[in-house]
């Protein structure tokens, strides 16, 4: 029943949210048949963040103010943007629409809130971090929040998404160890419901006359493609198991379909070619981490909704560019990859826009194309500069792979990289099976194309779409990004670009059954072919549309054991006097007073007192700061600092390191005691006082006094 308001309560806000900012999506959204009616939830949700974050960036207002404003000032905009466009007139006729997006929206967030409950434990893989920054950016006073894991520094990595869901649960009221459950069904939702709003939208100029019956199927594929489609490795589910790490063609393994699904491993979608990683967002729900690339999925799809809105328009205010240039801004503050793909999407667009055919000639205004580009480069920098003010890149570079001995020989020229024994290449069978459904799509449509010749100014903004996910699929051939990953060193690089292809392939692919099939009348065809090509489509359909069945079978038990949305409850079993311990201290604790506790290496328990209650420590996942501060030697003196603080005797060396880190608290539990078998108690009671003890496990409190 308590789960039951948390998702009520959770749902009133993006249902107002969604309201307040209706006449501004309206606007801008004009050109949609339903004039964008999700869009309006995300567009809430990103303008409001960024008025918080703005007026606390500069320190204008505190953190919980900010949100009081920006509250104020959204629905004042809004009200006059309604008053002005006679918001009664624009919703004539589309009510419809608004009813079947907000049930759907209202559906999908029910469903993934229930798998979510069948295991919402905030433990493994990333989630520390997520949920680590979402605490800490709601302790804040002012923003940029301050990192939980190296004390006393800010956060230098891309928290703009967990600022999202730390202000929406400041607006809920509900605890953050249920929001970050909801969040991920929210996330879940506004993607299965915009991917419908592009589907319809994309097709609605030549199947206006069709109607809801139309309409409502067509809309759920894509969405369904987009959401939750995975690829075409599930059809190793009729093969014999290959070892984990291991793959080899299916056609070389025995063909075992009575074994089906033969103890199929869902993550080996992801991790199909050699130390590489190539997820999408089916997984991504699944694993449930709440990272930038999940959290950015809703603003990705409405950058894609707003550059259809522009390029269907007949008539293009300049309005929208700066627009443009601010949900880049917001990309690249979430997901800083994103910014960057879609930048290259936006120019493509305005490439498109800038050309002209008459009297059988092509004409090309650089002017035009140049106006919009600029237009949406400088408001990208404004935007972004107060994230930029306190964020430091720790790109190294990029690497060019497989590189000839003359250049691996001078090293380095400019940005480009040219390092030895760097020369990791996918094969193209595992490239055919992971995209070979959307190249099948593809192929056919160019052949569909060709047949039918006639290209609406949607079908372009398709083609663009498939140009520019094949360009991210083949740059991790040529270029990796450099980052701290000596063997993996294009994992991150291949991760963060195909998965945005495979957000953009997805709709181009739901665009293109429709097309086919509602249009196959006005085309000439064999039709033993076209029920051959009939039988090899859903046969590929089916196997990229299974990959969920197995992930959430096997990653939530079947869904047979709900036990709830709080996402700390594992800790009663795992940790239980540490588990009390945190939630006194998230009671009695205000603002982000340093605790010292054990440091551990990532995807560890360690860090977790830091993770769960958002105060930050001396050190936290050492190889997370390695990677953030930029160099191993910035975050490695603090591990012996820790060992010490825990093992010495000497008050006096206690006392140092105490003020060198300004610690208020100490943490003594299970893993402390674990991990320092020399661990000396005496000195804190010495230093402090005991505030909190339960067990085993005890919090001191230092006495400023005595440093």
């Amino acid at each position: 029943m308590q789960d039951f308001i948390f998702i009520f309560q959770w749902y009133s806000v993006f249902l107002l949210i969604g309201l307040i900012f209706l006449p501004l999506t309206f606007f801008i959204l004009s050109e949609f048949i339903d004039r964008g009616y999700i869009f309006s939830k995300i567009l809430g949700i990103i303008l409001i963040s960024y008025l918080v974050f703005f007026f606390s960036s500069l320190k204008i207002f505190t953190f919980n103010i900010s949100i009081v404003f920006a509250l104020f000032i959204s629905l004042v905009s809004n009200y006059f943007i309604a008053r002005k466009a006679g918001i009664k007139r624009i919703f004539q006729g589309k009510i419809r629409f608004f009813v079947i997006e907000e049930i759907l929206f209202a559906v999908c967030l029910a469903f993934w809130s229930f798998v979510k409950g069948n295991q919402p434990d905030i433990h493994g893989l990333e989630k520390y971090m997520d949920f680590g920054f979402v605490n800490s950016i709601l302790r804040s006073t002012y923003l940029p929040p301050k990192d939980i894991w190296f004390t006393p520094f800010s956060i230098n990595y891309y928290y703009f998404g967990h600022l999202m869901t730390a202000v929406l649960t400041r607006i809920s009221g509900i605890p953050s160890n249920i929001t970050f459950n909801l969040m991920i069904a929210v996330l879940f939702a506004l993607t299965f419901v915009s991917a419908f709003s592009i589907a319809i939208n994309l097709l609605k100029s030549t199947n206006m006359k069709k109607g809801l019956k139309f309409f409502i199927p067509t809309g759920i594929l894509t969405a369904f493609i987009v959401t939750l489609g995975g690829n075409l490795q599930t059809i190793y589910t009729f093969f014999k198991a290959y070892p984990n790490d291991s793959p080899v063609p299916f056609w070389q393994l025995p063909f075992q379909p009575l074994n089906f699904p033969n103890s199929y491993w869902y993550p080996n979608a992801t991790r199909f070619i050699y130390h590489t990683i190539h997820e999408f967002p089916s997984y991504s729900w699944v694993v449930s981490d709440l990272h930038g690339h999940v959290l950015d999925i809703p603003v990705v799809l409405l950058t894609i909704a707003l550059l259809l809105t522009i390029f269907l328009k007949k008539q293009i205010k300049l309005l929208y560019f700066p627009l443009i240039g601010f949900l880049l801004s917001v990309m690249y503050m979430t997901n800083a990859w994103d910014g960057v793909i879609y930048l290259l999407l936006s120019a493509a667009i305005f490439l498109a826009l800038s050309i002209k055919y008459k009297t059988k000639k092509l004409f090309f205004s650089l002017r035009k194309f140049a106006t919009y580009l600029l237009l949406v480069l400088i408001s990208y920098f404004i935007f972004s500069l107060p994230f930029n003010l306190s964020f430091k890149p720790f790109v190294s570079g990029i690497g060019v792979l497989c590189a000839p001995q003359f250049l691996v020989s001078i090293g380095k020229f400019g940005p480009f990289l040219f390092e030895a024994d760097h020369c990791q290449l996918s094969p193209p069978w595992q490239l055919g099976i992971l995209y070979g459904f959307f190249y099948f799509m593809v192929i056919s449509y160019a052949l569909f194309l060709k047949k039918i010749k006639e290209v609406k100014k949607e079908d372009i903004f398709i083609i663009i779409l498939i140009v520019v996910s094949s360009i991210l699929i083949l740059l991790p051939e040529f270029v990796y990004v450099k980052d701290i990953y000596p063997t993996y060193y294009r994992a991150n690089t291949m991760f963060k670009l195909v998965y945005q292809a495979f957000i953009m392939l997805s709709l181009s692919s739901g665009y293109i059954i429709i097309k086919i099939f509602s249009q196959i009348k006005k085309v000439k065809i064999n039709k033993s072919i076209f029920i051959a090509w009939t039988v090899v489509l859903f046969f590929l359909l089916f196997l990229a549309c299974s990959y969920p069945f197995f992930s959430i079978q096997s990653y939530y038990n079947n869904l047979q054991n709900y036990v709830g949305l709080d996402g700390t409850k594992y800790l009663k079993t795992l940790y239980p006097s540490d588990y009390k311990a945190i939630i006194w201290l998230n009671k009695n604790i205000e603002g982000q007073p340093v605790i010292l506790e054990a440091q551990g290496d990532s995807y560890t328990d360690y860090a977790r007192i830091s993770s769960n209650t958002g105060l930050p420590t001396v050190l936290g996942w050492t190889v997370h700061e390695w990677l953030w501060r930029g160099t191993y030697d910035i975050p490695a003196p603090r591990i012996a600092d820790v060992t010490t603080l825990y093992e010495t005797p000497s008050i006096e060396k206690a006392r140092s390191l105490i003020k060198k880190y300004n610690v208020s608290l100490v943490f003594v539990g299970t893993l402390e005691r674990q991990k320092y078998p020399n661990f000396n108690e005496e000195k804190f009671k010495k230093l402090g006082k005991l505030i909190y003890q339960n067990g085993d496990t005890r919090i001191y409190k230092i006495n400023p006094l005595s440093i």
